[in-house]
């Protein structure tokens, strides 16, 4: 990147951040500690973005193996960021345990398939690249998964207790809720699929055809981008659900933690 891109990149992320920043502060509303969130999470990812930049080069162009060192990064760093959300369903252990094991699991099976099958060439690139997409994708869904698990039960909670009541065991009490919850963490990604090339042009297509891929080629790998989400966000939605969804204490509303 010659000096003057460099300029006029940081010139555009400070346009974009001001209005952003005007349109909160007319609207009257404060994201994070005085309203600075915008902010500190751009300055936070572009520290990232470039760290993660030098370090992939060197993983892709002279040491393939570290790239399972990277993915291992990106796993611990999902599961810390979505198990301190999900700390209220069992606490923060076993949020961390089922998140860890829902994350991994969806992120093996999508690389599995993907690189067993051919779909794709088994190389350090590849890999990087859909495991890191596919594992951003695992962290979000593990957090829906288990907010709208959270939710429920609190939305819920007489009809759980009725269950229980009842003689129902836990899972049996919380299994509607459950699947309530699976159904809506798979909303965001259904609705990215469905309207892809019509209302959106996701980021793994347009990297590729920047790349200097073809549109064939580009739309090759967002496909398997697409489905290997779906299939992620399929495993983790219903594995947190069900290590977390037979909670032996019912969470407390907000007000009462």
């Amino acid at each position: 990147m010659t000096a003057d891109q460099l300029l006029r990149l940081l010139l555009g992320v400070a346009a974009l951040l001001a209005v952003a920043l005007v349109v909160l502060r007319v609207a009257g509303v404060a994201v994070g500690p005085r309203g600075t969130a915008p902010l500190t999470a751009v300055l936070r990812g572009g520290l990232q973005l470039a760290a993660i930049g030098l370090v992939l080069r060197g993983v892709l162009d002279h040491v393939p193996a570290l790239a399972a060192a990277v993915l291992a990064v990106m796993l611990t760093t999902a599961v810390w960021t979505a198990s301190h959300r999900l700390a209220p369903l069992q606490g923060l252990r076993a949020a961390r345990r089922a998140v860890a094991v829902a994350c991994a699991a969806g992120a093996v099976v999508v690389l599995g398939v993907a690189f067993s099958l051919g779909v794709l060439p088994f190389s350090a690139r590849y890999v990087v690249a859909l495991g890191g997409i596919v594992l951003g994708g695992t962290m979000t869904s593990a957090t829906l998964a288990g907010r709208h698990l959270l939710a429920g039960l609190l939305a819920r909670r007489e009809e759980v207790e009725g269950w229980l009541a009842l003689g129902a065991p836990p899972r049996r009490a919380v299994l509607d809720v459950a699947r309530a919850a699976v159904r809506e963490s798979l909303v965001p990604v259904l609705d990215q699929t469905r309207t892809t090339g019509l209302v959106t042009l996701p980021g793994a297509f347009i990297g590729a055809l920047l790349g200097g891929a073809s549109p064939v080629q580009a739309a090759r790998f967002q496909l398997i981008v697409l489905a290997g989400l779906i299939c992620a966000g399929s495993v983790v939605a219903v594995l947190v659900t069900t290590l977390l969804g037979a909670p032996k204490v019912l969470p407390a509303p907000p007000e009462q933690r």
